[in-house]
């Protein structure tokens, strides 16, 4: 029953910061889901509605690597960045999707920063 309570709190908070966050073309969406093994991040315009980076903990480059899962929200915020650099996105809108910005979602955030997005 605790997780259920969680997630839907989890839930209510995504959808009131997804009211005043809108990723557009020029300033897309860098949304962050975190599991309890994994960390995914991507990119998005919604003004088309569509996907233009993603990176996660289950590529290949990272999926062979045994570490520490803070040490990989780290590559993946690094590997966004360095994705959207190739597509010529250097400014982005951080959504970190209800989850609290503590732990691996700021070892995301920071990691992308310090490849070169601003937000």
């Amino acid at each position: 029953m605790l997780d259920n309570r969680r997630e839907t709190g989890r839930e209510g908070r995504q959808e009131r910061v997804r009211k005043k966050i809108w990723g557009t073309d020029a300033c897309p969406r860098l949304c962050v889901f975190r599991s309890l093994k994994h960390i995914y991040a991507q990119v998005i315009s919604d003004e088309i509605g569509a996907t233009l980076v993603s990176a996660s903990s289950l590529s290949q480059e990272l999926k062979a690597r045994k570490t520490k899962k803070l040490e990989v929200a780290k590559e993946v915020g690094a590997l966004v960045a360095r994705a959207c650099k190739e597509k010529k996105i250097t400014r982005v809108v951080f959504d970190r999707n209800g989850f609290l910005y503590h732990g691996r979602v700021k070892a995301l955030a920071d990691a992308a920063r310090e490849s070169g997005l601003s937000f």
